[in-house]
């Protein structure tokens, strides 16, 4: 059975530690990811104009994948509920207050956050200002 994470948006949002992941990470499209090796996908999503991959911005460089956004990745370090209400809502919020864009995964133990690496320091300290706050 598949564990189901904390529900409670307060609970959540206090404890939700805000880690900012090394590296850089672009969105890029392919046709066919086979010729990607799946050690280095961070996420896969097929969509009807094709596969969208978060892979890291080196990887892209070596297989030659177009991109136009990098990112940094922060993880909120809680486990969150798929089911749970409020909280993409509550941190994407205080993010757009302050300018900076979001991109979210969300995962079955942790919600992902993609945001431009020139926002990423800004960004944890306002995730984790909105923590504090909680």
């Amino acid at each position: 059975m598949t564990p189901t994470g904390q529900t409670d948006l307060n609970e959540l949002l206090k404890s939700m530690k805000p880690k900012l992941r090394e590296g850089q990470f672009v969105f890029c499209v392919v046709e066919d990811i086979s010729s990607v090796n799946p050690n280095d996908i961070v996420m896969t999503f097929r969509e009807e104009e094709g596969n969208t991959l978060i892979i890291k911005k080196e990887v892209a460089d070596q297989l030659h994948l177009s991109y136009s956004f990098v990112a940094s990745w922060i993880t909120l370090t809680v486990h969150s509920s798929l089911a749970a209400v409020g909280l993409t809502a509550a941190f994407s919020k205080a993010l757009a207050d302050q300018g900076i864009s979001c991109n979210v995964v969300a995962a079955i133990y942790h919600d992902h956050i993609f945001v431009d690496q020139k926002d990423a320091e800004h960004a944890m300290a306002i995730l984790s200002e909105l923590s504090e706050r909680s």
